[in-house]
């Protein structure tokens, strides 16, 4: 029987809590200046709204804490089979909203909803679920594996009809990581890597924008005031904020430079304003929560809230490590937010429905919490 009298695993949630608080403060410092352009001068128009979010956010958070994570593995069938729905609702005309060229929210009462964030848990929760119970048939391609890489098409290519790489590319390799922990081959990964690069290499050329994306980002100097703007101006930030910074609010390239400062672009600013200092700070709260993720999971009662606490902290270190990857120009630049930091509602409140229920599993863990 499992005992449920243990107390939450206080250091992740101690860190969630610090990551969301100098979150909140550099959404103000990156954002004041593009709010006061565009939105009548009203500098604090981005951080009233992600202060709306985060009390939703922090109560998603305590009612998925409080939440038996095994009930919800029980709900992750019609989870999954929502997020599908709402995936397919972004494509239809009037229902989907369309910003920058790209469909990928839903608007409802003039509030927009991303309903890749939701499919991002529902994914997560669905595969670990099932896999815990299917780990004997993982051996086999076909009859094991196979069945949830249909699945991953699936959502793939709901994603890509928006078009949304980033997310694709967090799902895909966050289901991996999942898969791998259940036991899947790995001669099995080998041999679909190459049919992978080679899908990715297919969509990159055959996009002009993401191929743009790419030669930017092998010599963003070549077009400094075009495709290599985003990429060059994050470099001036990151290289001008030395050891300690100019100062918290004191950046340069936030003022209408850095195309929104306050969503993927946020670490450039943070280390601009706060320097290496800051940016290793926050980078050390991210390497505590990985470790202690990763705990809750080796020492997780069963196999199915093993697999999902390790789908939910994968989920925020992949997301960190191709933010970070982006904003130093070690990879192509794509949309992708930094956990507790980046300003987006949806993000934020289904980041901490995912952290509430880690939460819940580290209750049921048995292990040192110190």
């Amino acid at each position: 029987m499992m005992n449920s009298k243990k107390p939450f695993d206080f250091l992740i949630f101690m860190t969630v809590l610090l990551l969301l608080s100098l979150g909140t403060i550099m959404v103000f410092s990156s954002g004041a200046p593009h709010a006061y352009h565009h939105m009548q001068g009203d500098t604090y128009h981005f951080l009233k709204r992600q202060l709306v979010y985060l009390p939703i956010g922090l109560f998603a958070m305590f009612v998925t804490m409080n939440i038996d994570y095994r009930k919800l593995g029980k709900l992750s069938p019609l989870l999954l089979i929502g997020s599908i729905g709402l995936l397919v609702l972004v494509l239809v005309p009037g229902i989907g909203a369309v910003y920058n060229g790209a469909r990928r929210w839903i608007n409802i009462g003039g509030q927009t909803v991303q309903p890749s964030e939701f499919a991002k848990l529902a994914v997560i929760l669905f595969f670990s679920h099932s896999l815990s119970k299917r780990r004997e048939k993982l051996k086999y391609f076909f009859r094991g594996l196979f069945p949830y890489l249909i699945l991953l098409g699936i959502f793939a290519a709901l994603l890509m009809k928006q078009p949304h790489l980033s997310a694709t590319l967090v799902i895909c390799s966050v289901a991996a990581i999942i898969l791998f922990c259940a036991g899947a081959k790995i001669r099995h990964f080998v041999l679909l890597g190459v049919p992978a690069v080679a899908g990715v290499f297919a969509l990159v050329i055959t996009s002009p924008y993401r191929y743009k994306r790419l030669v930017s980002f092998l010599d963003p100097w070549s077009d400094p005031q075009g495709g290599g703007w985003q990429v060059v101006q994050s470099l001036y930030a990151i290289g001008s904020g030395g050891l300690f910074g100019r100062g918290l609010g004191k950046s340069l390239q936030k003022f209408l430079y850095i195309p929104e400062p306050y969503n993927d672009f946020i670490l450039a600013v943070l280390a601009e304003e706060l320097g290496f200092i800051g940016v290793f700070t926050v980078l050390l709260l991210f390497l505590i929560f990985i470790w202690r993720g990763i705990k809750i999971s080796i020492n997780a009662p069963d196999v199915f809230g093993c697999l999902l606490a390790a789908g939910i902290t994968s989920l925020i270190a992949v997301q960190v490590i191709i933010n970070v990857a982006v904003v130093t120009s070690s990879m192509p630049v794509t949309g992708m937010p930094l956990p507790f930091f980046s300003y987006g509602g949806t993000s934020l409140v289904f980041l901490l429905s995912g952290i509430g229920i880690l939460l819940n599993i580290s209750k049921h863990s048995n292990y040192d919490r110190v």
